[in-house]
């Protein structure tokens, strides 16, 4: 008998959910697309739904993974949107005052053929953004950034955390250097 998802240990989720990168793929982008417009639909208020993370950089490899940035007014209540997000498809799995974060398409099976990171914030917490146009404008970069990625996954396959703390430093530099150059952008 399979274990549910919340019964997993989290080095039993490292195994049924490796990092796994591939090439870029055209059709992200019509993923997000239509996600962003379920989202919009879904919401019902002012939000800025943006198309973050390696998937929304078209010269690179990523995790087939597409990540979502959702920033809402600060008046806005987070908890009123988790719980909409819960009960149309998304799993909870952090939580701090100012910040949500979601999954959707992690199956007890693995990875569906769509899958999604939702980062819920206010209006202005929005540091990816900065690093995404910085990768997207400077080629150069962004394959610095691929090649990294690249040799982390033969290293931290199954060890997400290992992974993304590996990369921080890269991400910390260039999100700043984005700040510098867009910084009357968002």
């Amino acid at each position: 008998m399979k274990k549910n998802l919340s019964e997993l240990s989290l080095e039993e989720l490292w195994q049924l959910f490796p990092i796994y990168l591939s090439e870029h793929k055209d059709f992200w982008k019509d993923w997000y697309g239509e996600e962003e417009a379920f989202l919009k639909s879904l919401l019902n208020q002012p939000a800025r739904i943006s198309h973050i993370g390696s998937t929304a950089i078209s010269s690179i490899w990523a995790k087939p993974i597409i990540d979502i940035l959702v920033e809402v007014p600060k008046e806005s209540n987070l908890l009123h949107i988790r719980d909409l997000l819960i009960n149309n498809g998304y799993l909870c799995m952090s939580r701090s005052d100012h910040r949500i974060s979601f999954n959707k398409g992690y199956t007890e099976n693995g990875f569906a053929e769509r899958v999604f990171h939702l980062h819920l914030r206010y209006f202005g917490d929005n540091d990816e953004l900065y690093f995404r146009d910085y990768l997207m404008e400077h080629g150069d970069i962004a394959k610095q950034y691929e090649k990294l990625k690249r040799k982390l996954w033969q290293e931290y396959e199954h060890n997400r955390d290992a992974y993304t703390d590996a990369k921080s430093d890269f991400v910390k530099k260039y999100t700043s250097k984005g700040k510098g150059v867009y910084k009357n952008r968002y």
